[in-house]
């Protein structure tokens, strides 16, 4: 064999142990036993530990050294491993492993303290994976900016500054359109009632069905906070109930599946290959939010939508479809990132943007943290956090040491919006497929130009390639601002 085909046989492996890692993460989050904690962290480190000791393992430096790449998709093969291998070696193998130790602890602990609203009782973990975390940022960043060597590891080649500079020109656009909306004569009513849990979760795999997750392949349960698992011929999603708000479950299930549709779809033959995996979280968060918001929230699919509820809960208060697609995207000025509007939603991210960066930079104690971020909600969003679940405590990220991620959510919004720009133009009549609740036009132009290729181009060249321009914010803001004016009749 080759020096390439003994670096592909070795990495096969590696992948392979990487979605077992994965596979004992999803279980952590539905159905492990609450007891199991300790073990589980354990278990977590052990396998880090493995993990860590192949990507750093000196056959793979011999190997890149003589490989030879047969094509453009063997280059782009050697390209990730080396990428992988040259960060592994940058981090102790005890620092590896504790961290996956830790974070595995740190999530049920977050999870109690949220039900609890208790941040005195979280903070002592949190010291710790953010210890940790700019330990680790400090040795993968070999002398340059820590924040963006965490960065990296979620979307290769951005910076924190360059992204600084995108946010800074959605922020007043966004800012604008939500005065605006909100002083608005007219404001779409919301919901009213209870929905039983059977018929959502019943919606909920409709949705998913329609969106073309193959539950051949994938399975939907509950978590606290909804994700997608996995990659290649196994990749679970989660979502959530609430009886007043079947909202939340209907568009967490759909930005899931945007996920998982993104696994699923890349090409068989890169299968344990790294590149048979979303190539960034950027990326990965442009399937979502489109599938979410620009098909799922959309007019068209939204009068779907309203059959398929009163189908399931009968005459629910909401008398025809276009006063349910107001209701769908009504904007108001809530709490919880991922029950947010569109026009909320990157508030919300460009919030937990600052403060991670001053976290990881030494700037913000975690003690400063709460007072930090209830301060900064109530300027951006006019409204004093109520309880910590409703604040700091909501997301899981910071406690599992999701440091960098959180940017990846509105880049994934300034993508979808390029996207959808280009869907439009490549399939001008897609609204009368979305009528009849039939995505697949528009899931297989995304299947097509963006899943199936995986991780074969650079995340900002896959969206590139995908829609023919450089990426930038202003479709997003185009879109944003045409769809709100016109349903708050400005």
């Amino acid at each position: 064999m080759s020096a390439f085909d003994d670096l592909m046989a070795f990495q096969r492996d590696t992948e392979a142990l990487s979605q077992i890692a994965g596979r004992l993460g999803w279980d952590q989050e539905t159905m492990m036993p609450r007891a199991s904690a300790d073990q589980r962290g354990e278990e977590m480190a052990a396998i880090e530990g493995v993990l860590h000791a192949r990507r750093t393992d000196q056959r793979v430096a011999d190997w890149l050294a003589r490989a030879q790449a047969p094509d453009a998709t063997g280059a782009a093969n050697l390209r990730h491993i080396a990428r992988s291998h040259a960060r592994a070696t940058r981090v102790p193998g005890r620092l590896a492993s504790e961290l996956a130790r830790v974070t595995s602890l740190s999530q049920g602990i977050w999870a109690s303290a949220r039900t609890a609203n208790d941040v005195a009782g979280f903070l002592p973990t949190f010291k710790t994976v953010l210890a940790l975390k700019r330990e680790q940022a400090a040795a993968l960043a070999d002398g340059g900016d820590p924040y963006d060597a965490l960065l990296d590891d979620h979307e290769p080649g951005a910076t924190g500054q360059g992204l600084a500079d995108m946010f800074g020109a959605l922020r007043p656009r966004l800012v604008a359109l939500r005065e605006r909306l909100l002083g608005a004569a007219h404001q779409p009513a919301g919901l009213s009632g209870t929905y039983h849990e059977a018929g959502q979760m019943a919606v909920s795999e409709t949705l998913a069905r329609s969106f073309g997750y193959d539950m051949t392949r994938g399975r939907i349960d509950k978590a606290v906070h909804p994700f997608s698992s996995g990659s290649g011929n196994d990749v679970r999603i989660t979502t959530r109930t609430n009886p007043v708000d079947p909202f939340n479950c209907f568009y967490s299930t759909i930005h899931e599946v945007g996920h998982a549709a993104y696994e699923q779809g890349i090409d068989q033959k890169h299968l344990l290959t790294p590149l048979g995996q979303g190539v960034s979280m950027g990326v990965h968060e442009s399937q979502s939010r489109i599938y979410e918001n620009q098909l799922g929230r959309s007019a068209p699919f939204t009068a779907h939508l309203f059959g398929l509820m009163r189908d399931t809960f009968g005459d629910f208060g909401v008398p025809d479809a276009a006063a349910f697609h107001g209701a769908v995207n009504r904007v108001t000025s809530g709490y919880i990132r991922t029950e947010a509007d569109e026009v909320h939603y990157n508030l919300h991210v460009l919030l937990r943007f600052d403060l991670e960066r001053l976290l990881i930079s030494g700037a913000l104690a975690p003690e400063d943290l709460e007072e930090a971020w209830n301060a900064r909600f109530l300027a951006d969003f006019g409204v004093a956090v109520d309880k910590p679940a409703n604040g700091l405590l909501q997301d899981v990220h910071w406690p599992v040491g999701l440091f960098g991620y959180f940017p990846t959510y509105t880049l994934g919004n300034v993508y979808a919006g390029c996207l959808n720009h280009a869907l439009r133009v490549a399939i001008p009549d897609l609204d009368d497929d979305l009528a009849a609740g039939n995505s697949a036009p528009a899931t297989g132009w995304l299947r097509s130009n963006i899943q199936t290729h995986g991780g074969l181009r650079p995340p900002r060249a896959t969206i590139e390639h995908a829609c023919g321009f450089d990426p930038h914010e202003g479709p997003l803001l185009d879109y944003l601002e045409a769809k709100f004016t016109a349903l708050y009749r400005l």
